[in-house]
């Protein structure tokens, strides 16, 4: 996948911004099923994502690939939400978002993951996160142990 561009998300991005999450929760993390409808989604999405800002969309041949949303609270920075549509994982793209988002927000930045998806936490240790907190699930909605990530600096 080359040319590929970061910008933004915009309402009109909607659709595809949800499809990604879809698609990339139904290929990586099925042992985790979905809390709401595909619908729901879509609906949160459109409703509530998108215009919360901080969301950028990975963009190839005009079409959403990947999407990153980022939060603040208080001193520490958030990735709420990073996916990638199966097919662009294992190009960069994904790199290029934490990256992107090391830059935006500064240490210390947080994430979650389900301690069963090993690749998302192979890939977010490769790029300096250490496991600061394994929770239960009894903190997430579809009830599945999870693990609290911490960046810090550069290692």
């Amino acid at each position: 996948m080359s040319n590929i561009t970061f910008r933004p998300a915009n309402p009109t991005d909607a659709e595809q911004v949800a499809e990604v999450y879809l698609a990339s929760r139904k290929a990586f993390v099925a042992f985790a099923p979905i809390a709401h409808s595909d619908d729901e989604v879509r609906h949160w999405v459109a409703d509530h994502l998108l215009p919360s800002g901080g969301v950028t969309v990975a963009e190839s041949g005009g079409a959403v690939i990947g999407m990153m949303a980022l939060t603040r609270e208080e001193e520490i920075g958030w990735i709420e939400q990073l996916y990638l549509l199966p097919s662009a994982v294992g190009q960069g793209i994904g790199t290029r978002l934490v990256q992107r988002a090391k830059e935006e927000l500064g240490p210390p930045i947080r994430l979650y993951t389900f301690q069963a998806n090993e690749g998302a936490r192979r890939f977010y240790e490769r790029h300096g996160f250490r496991a600061i907190e394994f929770g239960d699930g009894s903190g997430n909605e579809e009830g599945c142990p999870d693990i609290l990530y911490e960046w810090t600096e550069e290692m």
